[in-house]
């Protein structure tokens, strides 16, 4: 994944504005490690930054490329190859129950029926989930509504998983549980977040604020840098 003088402007507000507001300062990155952290301050441009990454947000300078595709022009094939997990999994979540959530994201396969409804319950059972694959996704819990949205976007096989502050809404067993399953995922992970310590397991950390990058390199130094930005 490569991002090259890729930057975000948004338009002023009004008649009157004073110009582009910069949301995210051009960057200049290749992201090629297995797990990669991104912390910051609320503001500091991290959620952007990771919305370039599959082409919810497109860049207002430069490119981004993902596998050699450019988010720009071959946004399709892009978010088929990555997977992203909001902050608050209802922002996702559009069906029911579970299960039809699973088999929403499964409709891409062009799988029969019966075989669809089979691997959503299969996936979901993967997670800890079958018992709960009928019932409503208000009746969930933070934490299982969060382990859903990870299963229905993990169930299409994406090469990459990009998380919004995955352990926000998460008590500290469910944290835990998260970190695990990302630890054993087989596909890169690329996320956002508040939680030091899940930064801190990963190989490579970038540290965003005011719309750039502070620090990039080993998480230690990472989160040495961070507090250092925020004291």
């Amino acid at each position: 994944m490569v991002l090259s003088s890729a930057g975000v402007s948004i338009p002023p507000d009004g008649a009157g504005g004073d110009g582009p507001k910069t949301i995210l300062k051009p960057l200049d990155l290749e992201l090629a490690q297995r797990r990669i952290a991104v912390i910051g301050a609320n503001g500091s441009g991290k959620s952007t930054l990771l919305r370039l990454l599959n082409g919810l947000v497109l860049p207002s300078t430069g490119t981004v490329r993902v596998n050699g595709l450019d988010t720009a022009m071959e946004g399709a094939a892009v978010r088929r190859t990555v997977g992203f997990v909001f902050t608050d999994p209802l922002s996702q979540l559009v069906m029911p129950t579970p299960v039809e959530d699973v088999e929403l994201s499964l409709r891409r396969l062009k799988l029969p029926k019966r075989e669809r409804r089979q691997r959503a319950l299969d996936q979901l059972a993967g997670y800890g989930l079958a018992h709960l694959a009928a019932n409503s996704i208000y009746e969930l819990s933070g934490g299982e509504r969060q382990l859903v949205a990870l299963a229905a976007v993990l169930a299409v096989e994406p090469a990459i998983l990009v998380l919004d502050e995955p352990s926000t809404l998460l008590d500290l067993r469910n944290t835990r549980m998260l970190r695990g399953l990302l630890a054993g995922l087989p596909q890169q992970v690329i996320m956002s977040t508040h939680d030091l310590e899940l930064a801190a397991s990963c190989e490579r950390v970038l540290v965003v604020d005011d719309g750039g990058i502070a620090f990039d390199g080993p998480p230690g130094h990472a989160v040495d840098r961070y507090r250092a930005l925020v004291a």
